[in-house]
C-alpha cells in the first residue's frame, strides 16, 4: 500500500496527469482550469500525508547509494593495478593477505590520526589484511612537508623506517611544522638531515602525482578514504563497523 502511494505521489510531483485506466496514449490532455485543481488536490494531499515525502525521499537515497557504490566498484576494477600494486606505497599488516584494504591519508588530519591505531590494532589482529598506504597531503604546506618526508624515508631507509615514521606523524597532536617534523624523524630513529636531503628527489614528486591522479579518478576528496576490497568508504570509520564491513565483504566472496 506504502509503495502504491509513492508511486502514486511521484506521478503528481512529475506534474503527469493520471490516464484512467483502459486509456489510450491519445488521451485527452488536461485543460488549465483542470489542472490547477489537479494541483490543488495534490498540494491538499500531501499536506495530509506528509509521511510520503519521508517515503519518496528514502527511496530515493537508497538507489542513490547503490548508484554510488555501484560507480565505486566500477572505479575501483578499473583502476586495481594503481590502487593494489604500484611498487611504491607502504604495505602494512600482511604482505601477503588475501584480503586489501587501502587508505589514503593525510598527516595533518584528524580522523586519519583518530582512526590509525584502531586500523591497524584490527589489521595485526587479523592476520590476513594487507594494509596499503597511499600519502594524499591535501592539508596546506605542512601535510606536503611530511608526506615528502614519508617518502623520502621510504626511498633511502626502506618500508621498516617509513613505518615508525608514519606512526610517529600520526601521534602528532600538533601542526606539522620544521620543527615538529625534525622531533618525529628523531623519535622514529632517524637523521633528520639525511632524510631533509632526501626530499627534494624528484621521485616523490612522481609518487605523490600519481597519488592525486589516482584520487581524482576515484572521486576521493578527503581523507582519511579507505578501498576495502571492492568498496570505497569515505572518511572516519570506527574500528567496528570496520571490521563488520570486512567481514562481510569476505562472506560475499
Amino acid at each position: 500500500m506504502a509503495m502504491k502511494r509513492l508511486a502514486v505521489t511521484t506521478v503528481l510531483l512529475l506534474g503527469a496527469a493520471p490516464t484512467p485506466a483502459g486509456a489510450t496514449d491519445a488521451a485527452k490532455p488536461m485543460t488549465d482550469a483542470e489542472r490547477a485543481a489537479f494541483r490543488v488536490e495534490v498540494h491538499d494531499y500531501l499536506l495530509e500525508n506528509p509521511e510520503v515525502l519521508m517515503e519518496m525521499l528514502a527511496l530515493l537515497d537508497a538507489r542513490q547509494k547503490a548508484a554510488a557504490e555501484k560507480t565505486d566498484a566500477v572505479l575501483v576494477s578499473e583502476n586495481a593495478a594503481a590502487l593494489f600494486d604500484d611498487g611504491y606505497s607502504y604495505v602494512a599488516g600482511n604482505p601477503e593477505g588475501s584480503f586489501t584494504i587501502v587508505e589514503f591519508v593525510d598527516y595533518q588530519c584528524g580522523f586519519c590520526r583518530k582512526s590509525f591505531g584502531d586500523v591497524h590494532d584490527m589489521v595485526d589482529a587479523d592476520g590476513d589484511i594487507r594494509l596499503i598506504v597511499k600519502d594524499f597531503p591535501i592539508l596546506g604546506p605542512g601535510s606536503e612537508l611530511a608526506a615528502r618526508a614519508a617518502i623520502a624515508t621510504m626511498i633511502t631507509q626502506g618500508p621498516e623506517a617509513y613505518g615508525r615514521l608514519n606512526a610517529t606523524l600520526m601521534g602528532l597532536r600538533e601542526p606539522v611544522t620544521d620543527a615538529s617534523l625534525d622531533h618525529a624523524l628523531t623519535l622514529a630513529k632517524l637523521d633528520p638531515a639525511a632524510i631533509r636531503a632526501g626530499m627534494d628527489d624528484p621521485e616523490i614528486d612522481r609518487r605523490l602525482a600519481r597519488n592525486r591522479t589516482l584520487a581524482q579518478t576515484l572521486a576521493i576528496t578527503g581523507t582519511p578514504t579507505f578501498v576495502v576490497d571492492s568498496k570505497m568508504v569515505r572518511g572516519y570509520v570506527p574500528r567496528g563497523d570496520l571490521e563488520k564491513l570486512v567481514g562481510e565483504l569476505r562472506a560475499a566472496n
